[in-house]
């Protein structure tokens, strides 16, 4: 039992205690974040944000400038998504759930390919391309980006995303050393699957705004 909780948990010996309380926390409002956004609640952001701000320096301090630079695009992105899911555009219906255009579809491969390049230029400026991870959050990050625009958009579709993204994260984390963080994106994968079947039944029920 002792080997298997030194297998999981091992790397934490080396972590400050804050660090480690701080990881936790960022988890758990993480959970709520994306439970709040598979019941389509709007305490998606709020909970999102003191998420990601953990993240974010939780990851500048361990160096992952990948994973750093996609929660402070989830930061933002959460601004805009907070303003978009409240908006009112005649004054009295909220932005509702609906499926992807063919000119979001165009604008979601813009922004994959845009973050490609970014990321990229960022790595090569740093010189972090040490280890086959740093290819991998390039992708990540990409496919994370293109999710959160179209989750801050109520676009049925962000779920496809958030699947693929969270499938690599959980293996890809848990070989970084961040166990917490791990089995947080595994259990994304999990909620986020059911995230898109109670999102397509919403929209399904409401066929006028396909």
């Amino acid at each position: 039992m002792s080997e298997i909780i030194d297998f999981l948990f091992g790397q934490y010996k080396t972590y400050e205690t804050i660090d480690i309380v701080l990881e936790i926390i960022a988890v758990i409002f993480g959970f709520l974040s994306v439970w709040f956004s598979k019941q389509n609640k709007i305490w998606v952001f709020p909970t999102g944000m003191i998420s990601t701000v953990i993240f974010v320096y939780l990851l500048l301090k361990w160096e992952l400038l990948g994973d750093m630079m996609i929660n402070a695009y989830y930061f933002i992105m959460s601004v805009y998504g907070w303003y978009i899911w409240t908006y009112k555009s005649d004054g009295e219906h909220a932005t509702p759930i609906t499926r992807t255009t063919l000119k979001e579809k165009k604008q979601s491969i813009v922004i994959f390919i845009a973050t490609l390049i970014f990321v990229y230029a960022v790595y090569t400026y740093f010189d972090k391309w040490t280890s086959w991870t740093a290819y991998v959050d390039t992708i990540t990050t990409a496919i994370f980006f293109v999710g959160m625009w179209l989750m801050a958009k109520r676009k049925l579709e962000n779920w496809i995303y958030w699947i693929i993204g969270d499938i690599i994260s959980a293996p890809l984390y848990f070989y970084k050393g961040f166990t917490f963080t791990s089995f947080q994106y595994l259990i994304f994968t999990f909620i986020a699957i059911f995230g898109y079947i109670a999102w397509k039944r919403n929209l399904d029920k409401n066929p006028s705004i396909l």
